[in-house]
Formats: C-alpha cells, sequence, structure tokens
C-alpha cells in the first residue's frame, strides 16, 4: 500500500482519490475545508496547498503527489502561480512523483488535432498561466529535482463537471430551457470525461514510462455541441432543444456583472473551430480507453434528477 497525497477535491479529484483508496492504496485529500468522499482509505485534511512548508509535510513518504486544484476561474493570473509553485515544492521536498492536471490552453489556437509534444504557444492569458506552470515544472523534472507529468484535459462532461458546455448548454438542456452558445455549434470538439482523467492521472501516476512529458486524456466523445445537447436531451427524456448561437458582444456584455463569464471571450478560440486531442499516447503507453458517450450523459442527467429531489 503506497500513500498518494491529492489537492483538491472537484469532480475530477474526487474521483481519483476513489479510484485508489478503491485499489487499496493510501490516500490523503487535502482542501481548504477538508472536504471530498468519504471512504476508509481516504484521510481528508484541510490545509492550505499554497502553504508549501504545510503541503510538504502532509507530502512526506507519498509516492506521488497529484494536483488537481485551481484557483476561481477570473484569479488564475494572480492565485495560480503561487499555488503551482508551492506545490512543485512540495513534490521537491518530500521526494514524491508529481503530476499535474492540465489542460491544452498552453498550446494557443490550432489548425488540426493536439498532440503532446507540441511547443507551447499560448495567445490568451490563462493559456500563458498554464504555460508557465508547465514549464517550471519541466525545468525541474529536467534539473533532476522530481519527475514530473501532465495529464491534460478537454472540456468537462459528467456528473459535478465545470465546463463551458455544463454551464451554458447542459443545465439549459435539462431545465428545458433554450440554449445559446458562444462558438460554432456543428464544429467536432473533444469531450472529457472526469471518470476518464481521473484513471489517466492514476495510470500516469503509476507508469515509469509517463514522467518528463504530457499526456492526453482519452475523449469519450469529438460530437459537435449541437450533437451532444441532443443526445442529452434524449437520454434525459427531455424535448430536443432550441439552439442558437451566441455573438461574441452579448458574451461580453454579461461579462459585465460576471466574473467568471468575462473569461471567457478570450478563450473563444477553442469553440469558434474544430478543437480535436489526439490521446492514442495515452490508449497506447498507460491502457486508458475512454468511456462510451452514452454512459456519460446518462451519469449527467441521473445526477441532475438526483440534486433536483
Amino acid at each position: 500500500m503506497s500513500l498518494y497525497v491529492i489537492v483538491g477535491a472537484g469532480a475530477t479529484g474526487a474521483a481519483a482519490a476513489r479510484l485508489l483508496a478503491d485499489a487499496g492504496e493510501q490516500v490523503r485529500l487535502v482542501t481548504r475545508r477538508g472536504g471530498g468522499p468519504a471512504h476508509e482509505g481516504i484521510e481528508r485534511v484541510a490545509a492550505d496547498a499554497s502553504d508549501p512548508a504545510r503541503l510538504t509535510e502532509l507530502t512526506l513518504g507519498a509516492a506521488a503527489l497529484v494536483n488537481c486544484a485551481m484557483p476561481a476561474y477570473d484569479r488564475w493570473p494572480s492565485e495560480f502561480p503561487p499555488l503551482a509553485a508551492s506545490l512543485l515544492a512540495a513534490a521537491e521536498g518530500s521526494g514524491a512523483d508529481y503530476v499535474m492536471l492540465g489542460n491544452t490552453y498552453g498550446y494557443g489556437p490550432l489548425d488540426g488535432p493536439a498532440v503532446e509534444d507540441l511547443p507551447m504557444a499560448p495567445t490568451s492569458v490563462k493559456g500563458l498561466v498554464r504555460a508557465r506552470i508547465w514549464q517550471d515544472a519541466l525545468a525541474a523534472h529536467e534539473a533532476g529535482r522530481v519527475r514530473v507529468t501532465e495529464v491534460r484535459a478537454s472540456d468537462f462532461l459528467g456528473a459535478g463537471a465545470y465546463s463551458p458546455f455544463t454551464l451554458m448548454v447542459g443545465a439549459r438542456v435539462l431545465s428545458g430551457e433554450p440554449v445559446h452558445y458562444p462558438g460554432d455549434l456543428d464544429a467536432p470538439h473533444s469531450w472529457t470525461y472526469t471518470g476518464d482523467a481521473a484513471r489517466t492521472l492514476v495510470a500516469a501516476a503509476r507508469s515509469d514510462a509517463s514522467w518528463g512529458r504530457a499526456w492526453h486524456v482519452p475523449s469519450t466523445s469529438g460530437a459537435p455541441v449541437r450533437e451532444l445537447a441532443e443526445r442529452l436531451a434524449r437520454a434525459a427524456g427531455v424535448p430536443a432543444p432550441a439552439l442558437g448561437r451566441m455573438a461574441r458582444s452579448e458574451l461580453v456584455e454579461i461579462g459585465r456583472t460576471d466574473a467568471v463569464m468575462a473569461e471567457f471571450p478570450e478563450m473563444l478560440y477553442l469553440y469558434d473551430r474544430p478543437a480535436l486531442l489526439d490521446a492514442s499516447a495515452t490508449v497506447t503507453a498507460l491502457g486508458v480507453q475512454p468511456t462510451p458517450i452514452g454512459a456519460v450523459l446518462a451519469e449527467m442527467t441521473t445526477a441532475a434528477a438526483e440534486s433536483s429531489n
């Protein structure tokens, strides 16, 4: 039995903690309030992960430190770099391997599927933050101070997932409201199931082949938003959604009174064209297969029904 320290108990962090605990590993789940799933193999600890001394203390003896935490979307530039620096310092100071949950922002706009060896070429503020975090961690790896890998996801799906689709499309489809989406409704798009992200994190943490590079989470589907919304409606047994495209000016106007929504305009390049992940390396080397989209949509509809009761 090995100890794994996971920071962050969102949908992916909680799923990773359960996977490891179910496999008989010891899990220490660190959040500000000590939350997370109740499981005999999961020790829930309330601590500030931006405190490197405290986090190092909690990580001593761990096989790996897994970062699934991030600040509020509108506070990335000020809060994400020091949080990431604390996690990297804790991994170095404790001797644990370091697994990061990331995304595709650092690649910038692409004309084809994203592959893991693309250079960092961000064009957004949040992309610059993500690229810097990865480059700092990779530099520590190359200097021999710590073993590092990053698992990169696309937009999340699943119960409790947080993404433009779940916020602006899924919730409205399930409640029978019209959908106004700030992107191309018919552009192919890779979607990441939170459970698959968790399985990729666990596989990367356990593999000697994973270090010093990034891995893409195998996508549960490449369906455009329109198709995904219609399939979600059928899975939930609700009427087909009325779908329309939101103008950029409308999104900007919403952002005047919503700090999180104000962060979306700079990321619209991910939604106005095809945005696909090539995860063939993950499938081959780490053995992670994507969960069928039907099972993911069923989970989302069940969770929505339970929350409304």
